[in-house]
């Protein structure tokens, strides 16, 4: 398993030497008192030095980390579908992306909460440079995908990435998280890029490419939040685009976004847990005579989970209505409601900046556009 090791968590044998190389650091500290306010230091050291695997870790601390999360910057956090999944079961969870960690940890937290099998998650290296960063991230069972390379770097890396994920999944019944394409999503408008699912069967020696996606089980998960803490970081990037500019990340930009990402205000969340993707792959192989058909098409079914089971808020119908200068689903939130919406839109944005308005507001109102695509979804 060593071809795996740039990549790979820690096996839990590894897992105290990590942490006893990093209970020190500032980082360390500052987490165990945001997540344990009322312990004195050298009670979580002593719990900490007698962590031995990813599990305890995860389930001992950065479960009780999540909880102060969703505790301090959310109005809570709902769930549907989990009952879908069998214990001891993995599972190839393909979500839309809102969120750099807590996407993630949420999921977790839920799976964990219904005695499921949790996921090891994929995460771009660019979000872990700083050493302590990598070190949590290994602990917290992520894998790195490698950002930044040639073409050709690009795709030894995807078939080594491939070859992982089909090796946890297959043969050590370990679920995995991916986003359905590169990077959180900017403006609201969530699809699933072909080259993810190409990616993933890389690594399969199946001759048949939808038996492959068959024997992962993949299930579409939708998620949501009534306020995205990071929507006015993400204008920048967004305003680049619309002008045709190369956009270029300001030096600890990712890290600011998954601070802020963590403990900005998002009041509600909701995840929904779409059903397994099966029978539409037999489908899919009588329909379609090429893979690169047969990809687009499974595309094309987690697509339409993710987007007819996303829960919409208040936010959004909001947005909508402001951006259509109208009042369409004005039945579907209240006047203090857009107040509030209306205020966060003056803090946050120039109102003289059409570009940044527009972006801002169809980061919210886009998942209504692409609802309104399924009948009676709304």
């Amino acid at each position: 398993m060593s071809k795996f090791d740039d990549i790979r968590p820690f096996y839990d044998a590894e897992v105290n030497d990590a942490i006893r190389s990093s209970i020190k650091h500032p980082m360390m500290k500052a987490l165990m008192n945001f997540s344990f306010p009322d312990v004195e230091d050298e009670v979580w050291r002593k719990q900490l030095i007698k962590t031995y695997s990813i599990r305890d870790f995860q389930c001992k601390f950065i479960y009780e980390s999540v909880q102060k999360v969703l505790k301090k910057s959310s109005d809570g956090l709902t769930t549907s579908g989990f009952e879908k999944l069998e214990k001891n079961t993995s599972y190839l969870f393909i979500s839309n992306h809102r969120d750099i960690l807590l996407d993630t940890t949420l999921l977790n937290s839920c799976l964990y909460e219904n005695g499921l099998v949790m996921t090891a998650s994929a995460i771009g290296d660019n979000l872990v440079k700083k050493s302590f960063l990598k070190i949590l991230a290994k602990l917290n069972r992520n894998f790195l995908v490698q950002r930044g390379l040639s073409p050709r770097e690009m795709l030894q890396s995807s078939k080594l990435l491939s070859e992982y994920i089909g090796q946890l999944l297959l043969h050590e019944n370990r679920s995995v998280w991916i986003a359905q394409r590169e990077g959180r999503t900017k403006d609201g408008n969530d699809a699933t890029n072909p080259g993810v699912l190409k990616m993933l069967a890389m690594g399969s020696d199946e001759q048949i490419l939808m038996d492959y996606f068959k024997k992962v089980k993949i299930v579409p998960v939708s998620i949501s939040y009534e306020y995205d803490p990071t929507d006015a970081l993400k204008m920048p990037q967004l305003m680049a685009e619309a002008n045709n500019e190369i956009y270029t990340k300001e030096k600890n930009e990712d890290f600011i976004n998954l601070m802020s990402g963590v403990m900005g205000q998002k009041k509600r969340i909701h995840i929904h847990i779409g059903d397994i993707i099966d029978q539409e792959l037999e489908d899919i192989k009588v329909e379609f005579d090429n893979s690169n058909k047969q990809i687009l098409a499974l595309a094309q079914v987690i697509d339409d989970s993710i987007l007819s089971n996303y829960k919409l808020w208040s936010t959004n119908f909001i947005a909508y209505d402001i951006l259509n200068n109208s009042k369409i689903y004005s039945h579907l939130y209240t006047e203090n409601e857009k107040s509030i919406f209306e205020r966060r839109l003056e803090m946050r944005i120039d109102q003289n900046n059409p570009v940044a308005l527009q972006g801002f507001l169809a980061m919210y109102a886009n998942p209504v556009v692409n609802k309104l695509k399924y009948t009676n979804a709304i």
